[in-house]
Parts: C-alpha cells; structure tokens; sequence
C-alpha cells in the first residue's frame, strides 16, 4: 500500500508540473516569434545580462542574500572556489589566543569607486553599524563577541573577542561600507542603499527601478579589473518570466526551475550547469504562534507525514536530495540523527497517541479543532510553491489539514509556518548560530532550546575539529528531537549560460538562492 501510494502521488505532481511547464513553454514559443531576441544581437562579447529577482535596496549589512553584494563590495576576506577563507581588503591577520584579538593588515591605496581612499575608519564603522541594536541586523549575532574595535591606524585595525569564536574570519567577509558617505545617516532607509558605492569589481552605473540594474567594471580595482565590461541585472517578475527572457535570447545567465532548465539540456548556443548548493527547504514552525503553543507536540507527526524522496523525484526532477537537517553539506554533518523517514501509518500513530480522534472529513481533530495549519509560501518562486503544495497533499494524507497561501508580505510573527529556505556552504556556525539560538538575529521561528543554544556555543568556541565535531552532533541531535523545521530537501542550482561565457566554476558548492556564482567574477570571458 505504501508504495502504491508513493507512485500515485507521484503520478499527481508530475502532471502538475507537467501542465505547468507546458504553459510556460507556449509562452516562450510566443515570446521568441515576436523577435523579442534581437536585443540579444545587438549586444557585444562585452555585456552580461543576468536574470535577476528585484531588489528595494543593496544593502549588505543589513541583508544577507544579494547576489549583487560580491560584485560591488569587498570583505576583509573572501571565499575562493573551495569555500575556503582568503584575503579580501585584509592582505594578512594574525590572532592573539592571550588577549583574544585579531589583527588585520589592509591593503594600501585601494579606493571606493567615488575615488575616496578605503581605510580601516571605513572597517569599524560597518561592523559597529550591524552590532549596533538600533539597526536590527540580522547579521548582528556574527559580532556578538566582539568588545572593542581599535584603529590602529589607517591600514591596522583590531577586534578584541569577548571568547575565541572561531567562525569569525568567515564572518569578516561582511562587505565593508564607505563611512564618509553613511555617517550619520539611517542605516535601512538611507538614499545610499540606492545608489552604492563600493570597493568591488564592479561599479553601479545606472538603476532602472524594477528593470534593470546596469555595472561597468572598476578599471582601478586592487586585484585587477575584470574581462567583461558590464553586467545587467534584469528584473524578472517571477521564474516563469525569467525562463522566457532566456528562451528568447534577452539573456545571458539566469537560475531556472528544474523544469525550465531541462528544455536547454543539448540546446545549441547554450550551457547547463547543475551545481550543488547548501540551500535546503522546509516548514519552518512560527512556536510565536498559539496554536503550536498548543501542539507543538503534533510536529513529529508533520515531519513522517513528508515522502521527501518524491518531491525531489517529481518537483525538483531528481535535482537534489532528501533533507533531514542543516548541515547535510558541511564537513560536521551528523547522520546518526533522528531523520523522520516517510512513514504514514506512524504519522497518524503519532496523532492518535496525542489523543487526535480522525473525524468524518479524514482530518484528525484535537479538542474540538481540526489538526492543521497554514503554510505561507513568498512569492514568485514556483519551486518553493511546488514544494508546498506537494507537502500539504501529503499531509492531507496522513488526516493533517494543511492549507497553502502566498501573502503579499511574509508576516514573521502572525503566520502559522513558512516554506522557508536556508543553508550555506562555509563555516558551520553560518547559518545555524543565528538561525537556531534563541533570540538570534535569524531566528524567524523564535524556536528556543537550552541544549541547541550551549551545543552551538560550544562549536563556535573551539578550533579543534574534534570538539567541534562532537558539538554539532549534539546541536543536530537535539535539534532532530525537538524540531524548529520538518526538512524536506536540499536543490541544485540550475544556471543556464551563454555558450559563449567562459570562467564559471561549475565545482563550487552554492549557497541560498544558488548564491556564489559570481565569486570569479573577474576571470569571466565572452567569447
């Protein structure tokens, strides 16, 4: 019976998604008739144009998830193909383990594209920014440690820690803001974050509100200014209007849906990349809410209830794999770990051993209330829809009534769960410090557990990799028997390119939203 059930439903989604790539397709065949591709011929070798979500602001510091920041701004340090820590604005450190601290060594002579010099005042000034609480930084749990920044002069600048933290080289990739143009100013709703200035490869050009975002490279950048002269950032509304600029030849790299990435598979004139990616999916429970005050108990349940092989087979076409926690892609991955295998029948135990009595309609019901919520999905991203949608038909299945919306803005506090989207690909305390520890800059959720909260100390305050290895397979077993999300399944990142790009690192492990493939960005041709 199980397995029928598994092929059924199967069958269900796939001819949803079916019918869904079929509408997308007739509209890229009307698209790329109107001659909506000429735009493409008449564009040189010199300009990219990448399909781009839209943005209100760039703003690094107080937002995470731009793949625009790495283009504009520069981090005392930086990530090479491997994922790994090396210099950025910093040339070199060196850290006192006796007085706590580390040292950073700046390089001399590099300049903000308004011709201004970068200096280690600039430094301070944007980690002070994100620590201070007045901003609301969801990066601030990154600097939580530091207790004191001292210029030592304008090329020397040190951070005295509270306690070793390991993970804070990673955290120095922060793009570092100009002071001379931010001092004083608002640091969410400046005009600044509208018009950027930057120490980058790439400098802003011209911003088309809800078009296009328009780059010309930085002829004077301090590690050599890139091959490709501009770079376009074109607003999509939505994946399925990003698939049809691609079709129609408008442009040159864009992130599509598995669906609308297999129809350039062997396409002359195109190249596909599936890269591997940290980013994960789930239902993320909002315990703010009184109904998990209520049944909190009933999580279990949710997460058994979730064939995570299928959706990856049927919404994701086999472009990723089963999630059972944060850290399946990082070095600390613990899988002797609670993974909440598909199991109906124990779903519904589950519910039944939490005095749950099933009623006439199929759905369980709990003192008089119908065992359910609903699952809020952000809008224009059709994957993360999919994946909703076949969720709450599996739990619809196991007598759990879960009802899917797209609000118009995400209501942190007031919705009931979130189809959320996390991970990344560096250092293990990234992305589940602030994300699982009460009261963290990124925890959405405001989950709190004492044995998540001193596992995650204990990682970040050690450098030996046993310990560290022994913390987090005590955060990702605490975490699994107390769970903040039901984990449903990591995605690939499907880039479709211009044949005619040559430097993209297909190797290198994304992170959120497939975020990390401009990190060579210099070394791009067009041929």
């Amino acid at each position: 019976m199980k397995k029928h059930g598994r092929m059924m439903r199967m069958v269900l989604i796939f001819c949803f998604l079916i019918s869904l790539a079929a509408c997308t397709a007739a509209g890229s065949d009307t698209t790329a008739k109107s001659g909506a591709g000429a735009d493409a011929a008449d564009r040189t070798g010199d300009v990219l144009v990448y399909g781009s979500g839209d943005y209100t602001r760039i703003n690094p510091a107080m937002d995470e998830h731009g793949e625009i920041n790495i283009l504009l701004f520069d981090g005392l340090t930086a990530h090479n193909g491997e994922n790994e820590i090396v210099p950025g604005l910093a040339r070199e450190w060196t850290w006192d383990e006796t007085a706590c601290t580390y040292t950073f060594y700046l390089e001399e002579g590099v300049r903000w594209h308004d011709g201004q010099e970068f200096t280690a005042k600039d430094v301070k000034f944007t980690i002070e920014a994100i620590m201070d609480p007045e901003n609301g930084s969801e990066n601030a749990p990154d600097f939580e440690d530091v207790e004191e920044i001292t210029v030592v002069d304008t090329y020397t600048i040190s951070f005295k820690l509270a306690s070793a933290n390991i993970a804070f080289l990673e955290y120095m990739t922060m793009p570092i803001l100009p002071q001379h143009l931010l001092a004083g100013e608002d640091m969410r709703e400046a005009d600044f974050f509208r018009a950027p200035v930057g120490t980058g490869p790439y400098r802003l050009e011209a911003w088309d509100e809800g078009q296009a975002i328009t780059l010309v490279k930085n002829e004077g950048y301090f590690k050599g200014a890139p091959h490709i002269g501009t770079i376009v950032f074109k607003i999509a509304a939505d994946d399925t209007a990003r698939a049809m600029q691609m079709q129609a030849g408008e442009l040159d790299l864009a992130l599509l849906t598995p669906q609308d990435c297999e129809r350039f598979e062997g396409q002359e004139g195109y190249e596909v990349y599936h890269m591997q990616t940290s980013d994960y999916r789930g239902i993320m429970f909002n315990f703010r809410h009184a109904y998990w005050e209520e049944n909190r108990d009933l999580i279990p349940a949710i997460c058994r209830a979730l064939d995570r092989q299928a959706i990856v087979d049927t919404v994701l076409l086999g472009h990723g794999i089963p999630a059972y926690g944060p850290l399946q892609r990082n070095r600390y991955n613990c899988d002797q770990v609670e993974r909440y295998e598909y199991d109906v029948e124990r779903a519904r135990q589950v519910l039944e051993e939490a005095g749950c009595v099933k009623g006439e309609d199929g759905f369980y019901e709990r003192n008089g209330e119908t065992v359910g919520f609903v699952l809020s999905v952000g809008a224009g991203d059709q994957v993360r829809l999919s994946i909703a949608q076949a969720a709450a038909q599996m739990l619809g299945e196991a007598g759990i009534r879960c009802t899917v919306e797209i609000p118009e803005r995400v209501d942190w506090g007031g919705q009931m769960a979130y189809l959320i989207g996390w991970g990344s690909p560096f250092d293990a305390d990234d992305h589940t410090y602030k994300v699982f520890a009460t009261d963290k800059g990124a925890n959405y959720s405001a989950y709190s557990n004492a044995d998540v909260d001193r596992y995650l100390v204990e990682a970040r305050r050690t450098a030996e990799p046993k310990q560290r290895e022994e913390a987090y397979a005590g955060f990702q077993k605490a975490l699994s028997e107390d769970p903040a999300f039901a984990f449903i399944c990591y995605i690939d990142a499907d880039y479709v390119a211009n044949a005619s790009i040559r430097g993209i690192d297909a190797d290198t492990v994304m992170g959120h939203h497939g975020v990390g493939i401009f990190w060579n960005v210099t070394e791009w041709t067009m041929e």
